[in-house]
């Protein structure tokens, strides 16, 4: 069963030389100006192995941040920062994208050096606490976007795209899962527009399906990614679905003329939503079934419900799953306490097999 990771493919442009990808993690360890590091570019070059990594959530704007700590993708510094990234996993033969994610109301404003209140579809504040410097705080109702200023963040996420490739990136994913803005404009309670953003499925994909056809005319089509979380219970903020399998279904038929590198999914239990996302989707698909085995998320791909399976907390605590996965190597345990912020430690000391 597991052979059927070792078969290469493609996503788009990008040349795949197996199945297992890395997904997306955020670390909370570049600069407080979003910058990232030579950390940063050790922790993903010890991981390039995988068929691609797809970073952590980078914000496109000042506004878009949510955690701490986080990178950026808007400046020229972040781009120098992210250039770092990108050449130390090139010179280990590995591929990445940068997930361009907006947090739209998951964000506290002393998580962010502007402290500007978080922006939304709707003034709709999310009922779940966030975590900042002092602890775990309540989030603040967020300002509505107005019609221009979701057109002018439309355009931050094309010139994110731009300022990646720019970087060195492979190509782009964008986050339109987990409670985020793109997911929170398809939600059916953080979204409470009456314009044509609002209401109706056709209005509520509209963001989503504009911010796709912006990023993939900058970059190119092949280069470009989104990520999906239909009925997940892990999404942040109280994202309330009511219509997933309407809404989903809708999402992809509008997606598909784009004919975009790929599509993730971050399943939640839907499996028969699942299969009809399969049956829609025209080109690659790339599934994270958090919380299962590798046997399991392999019989997917022999199956051909998913083309490419992400890990996540394997991946960020085995720098070489990729070869204990091969070898039938024991897995290092994760350290939770390191997950998110701090130095070396939890990040970039877990030992490979050989080492250990």
């Amino acid at each position: 069963m597991l052979n059927a990771l070792w078969n290469p493919t493609t996503a788009g442009d990008i040349a795949l030389p197996h199945r297992l990808a890395m997904a997306p993690l955020s670390r909370s360890r570049s600069t407080v100006e979003g910058v990232p590091t030579e950390l940063n570019a050790e922790y993903y070059a010890q991981r390039a192995s995988h068929a691609f990594i797809i970073s952590e959530g980078t914000q496109p704007s000042a506004d878009g941040q949510g955690a701490p700590m986080s990178p950026g993708i808007y400046t020229e510094e972040h781009i120098a920062g992210w250039r770092k990234v990108t050449d130390a996993v090139h010179a280990a033969d590995g591929r990445i994208v940068i997930q361009l994610m907006h947090s739209g109301r998951i964000c506290h404003p002393d998580n962010t050096p502007h402290g500007r209140q978080p922006v939304a579809p709707s003034a709709i504040r999310p009922e779940s606490l966030f975590f900042t410097a002092s602890g775990p705080s309540e989030l603040p109702v967020p300002r509505e976007l107005s019609i221009d200023e979701v057109t002018a963040t439309v355009h931050d996420f094309r010139r994110a795209a731009a300022a990646a490739i720019e970087a060195g990136a492979d190509g782009v994913e964008i986050h339109g899962a987990n409670g985020y803005l793109v997911h929170q404009f398809l939600s059916t309670n953080a979204n409470q527009r009456t314009d044509r953003y609002g209401g109706s499925i056709e209005n509520r994909i509209r963001f989503a399906v504009e911010v796709a056809t912006a990023v993939a005319d900058e970059i190119g089509a092949g280069r470009t990614g989104i990520r999906i979380s239909p009925g997940n219970p892990l999404n942040l903020g109280d994202i309330t679905e009511s219509d997933t399998r309407e809404l989903y279904p809708a999402l992809l038929r509008a997606l598909a003329p784009l004919n975009l590198a790929y599509l993730h999914i971050s399943h939640g239990a839907d499996e028969e939503l699942l299969y009809t996302l399969r049956k829609l989707w025209p080109s690659t698909l790339v599934l994270n079934r958090g919380g299962t085995d590798i046997p399991t998320r392999a019989k997917d791909v022999e199956d051909g419900l998913a083309d490419v399976i992400a890990v996540g907390i394997p991946a960020l605590a085995n720098p070489d799953l990729v070869e204990r996965i091969r070898a039938g190597a024991p897995l290092n345990t994760p350290k939770p306490e390191g997950f998110y912020g701090g130095g070396a430690s939890g990040y970039t000391d877990y030992p490979t097999y050989t080492a250990s």
